[in-house]
């Protein structure tokens, strides 16, 4: 059976992405073969796609670190043909074929199956980003940071991670920061639940190595000065959760917020979670995410058009969610 899908080469030190008619026995090991309906673009798909970061680490290589769709085969017992899944993370767009095709063969155990309530397009509407937004709030929950407790920050906020963050801790009861650098996009983010928007340059240049607290916790895709000042901001035994690096991979920050006021960072980890971490993420986000403020994060677009789209998401161009229709 042959297949549309992206496929990465490099030449020397150029990487070339392209849309391809691949072979089934192009596919990779796996014990189970999905048919994808849908992808998405992420910053790390950014870097791959562009090869402006060391991602693909076999060539050549189907990119795209997440998708959805319905099982066609499956040699585990857990999953059946007709199951609806999702895959973010793992091996996939490093050295495991990805996303970015209308099929798939992957490990069962990097599979879940998606909750009723969460269409393959919606679960890819939410994708990596929300999956990892959903992580932070756990995160967040973990640390003791209720809604009760103050105010939450989530910078980068019209990006992927950050808007769908913004829906989840305002569903949930909390007041929600919102930092960015497009103050233009106010409304998008007052829409998505944000109580309040701060410009980035408050955060993204050196400050103090602890300050006057604003926030009971955050949710920060950024690192770099940005993280080290959302630190230094925290109030006492807040929780800050770590899941990007937009600006920087940097912390230039100090001991005080972690000694004096007994702040916690939390690492959030999207690729290589346990099955089961995993299940519990999908499972609240079938719960806690409004899939109608959803919509207005989404761009739909083709496989053809990822490569443009991977560019810009790099340049802070892109706005919310890419939903990338693999058959389109």
């Amino acid at each position: 059976m042959t297949f549309n899908g992206l496929w990465a080469t490099k030449t020397d030190d150029a990487i070339s992405v392209a849309l391809a008619r691949l072979e089934d026995d192009q596919l990779m090991d796996g014990d189970v073969t999905v048919a994808v309906d849908y992808s998405t673009v992420n910053y790390k798909d950014g870097l791959a796609v562009t090869g402006k970061g060391a991602i693909i680490r076999k060539f050549p290589l189907i990119p795209g670190i997440d998708f959805a769709g319905t099982v066609e085969s499956s040699r585990n017992p857990g999953f059946k043909p007709g199951d609806r899944v999702v895959l973010n993370g793992f091996e996939l767009s490093m050295t495991h074929h990805g996303g970015y095709a209308q099929r798939a063969r992957v490990p069962a155990e990097w599979l879940v199956k998606l909750p009723d309530s969460i269409s393959a397009k919606d679960a890819m509407a939410i994708g990596t980003a929300g999956y990892t937004a959903m992580l932070s709030v756990l995160a967040l929950e973990h640390g003791g940071i209720t809604p009760d407790r103050g105010p939450v920050l989530v910078t980068g906020a019209s990006g992927g991670v950050g808007s769908i963050s913004v829906a989840l801790l305002s569903k949930l009861g909390y007041r929600v920061i919102a930092s960015t650098g497009r103050v233009q996009e106010a409304d998008y983010l007052k829409r998505l639940g944000a109580a309040e928007i701060i410009d980035r340059a408050s955060l993204s240049e050196p400050g103090a190595p602890i300050a006057k607290p604003k926030w009971a916790g955050a949710i920060d895709s950024c690192g770099g000065h940005t993280l080290a000042n959302v630190l230094a901001q925290t109030d006492y035994r807040g929780t800050v959760t770590a899941c990007g690096l937009a600006d920087s991979m940097e912390l230039p920050g100090s001991m005080a917020p972690f000694i004096l006021r007994n702040v916690t960072l939390a690492g959030i980890d999207s690729v290589n979670a346990p099955q089961s971490v995993r299940s519990v993420a999908w499972t609240r986000l079938a719960t806690d995410l409004d899939l109608g403020k959803l919509e207005t994060t989404v761009q739909e677009i083709g496989l053809a058009e990822v490569p443009q789209v991977a560019a810009a998401i790099l340049e802070g161009k892109v706005r919310g969610r890419t939903l990338v229709d693999v058959n389109r």
